[in-house]
């Protein structure tokens, strides 16, 4: 069997760099399933997204840092306390993945797959009505490699995240979504700024530099319900 050393060499260097990450450190520190949690908080703490009382949706939950950190933001500071990982939750979360997730205390999970119009009406029925007040979307679809494809396939699941926003965010109401640098991000970020009358493109510090993630907020969506 022939060995691939450049893959192993490359594999031997994410496993340090991520071993001496300080966002890894610090997330099995707090408690956090991921390092992506400091993402959510940066982008939160730079726009003031997330106050206590809101009615959350978080897309492409697992392993579920994003849930845990809007957890901790519900957590009612009381007597110079709050954040708390459990106990009282003032707020709604709902999550939706494709994948397993581990329970998060207090948050509600769909397991499902959002290009899925069953998927969605199963959603709908959780929030019973209710306006949102955020949306939160981690997801990215499984990578082949060649960019036309995608790049397709990214553009199609912010698409979906931007259609349900018009059809259940509040006015004043936001969308974060991770996107990626490269073939047809401009058209992404048009697509955000034809939606929303606020539009913020952002590279969290806890984004690692090598990497062409990015992330789009929408704020105050244009002819929300």
């Amino acid at each position: 069997m022939k060995i691939n050393t450049k893959s192993k060499k490359l594999n031997k260097a994410w496993l340090a760099d991520h071993i001496n990450d300080p966002y890894v450190k610090t997330a099995q520190r707090e408690g956090y399933r991921s390092r992506a949690a400091y993402k959510l908080k940066e982008i939160d703490e730079a726009l003031q997204l997330v106050r206590p009382g809101q009615v959350v949706v978080d897309l492409g939950a697992t392993p579920g840092a994003w849930s845990q950190y809007l957890r901790r933001c519900f957590a009612p500071k009381e007597a110079g306390t709050g954040g708390a990982a459990v106990g009282k939750l003032n707020g709604t979360i709902i999550a939706l993945d494709i994948l397993p997730f581990e329970p998060v205390e207090g948050v509600q999970f769909i397991q499902g797959d959002f290009r899925e119009a069953s998927v969605v009406r199963q959603l709908e029925a959780a929030l019973a009505g209710r306006p949102v007040d955020l949306v939160v979307s981690d997801m990215a679809p499984n990578l082949s490699g060649i960019e036309a494809s995608d790049s397709a396939r990214i553009a199609h699941l912010i698409e979906l995240a931007i259609e349900f926003c018009q059809a259940h965010l509040r006015p004043q109401g936001a969308l974060v979504c991770k996107a990626f640098h490269g073939s047809g991000y401009s058209q992404l970020v048009e697509h955000f700024k034809a939606n929303f009358r606020i539009v913020k493109k952002m590279k969290p510090k806890a984004s690692r530099d090598r990497s062409a993630e990015t992330f789009l907020v929408g704020m105050h969506p244009k002819g929300a319900a």
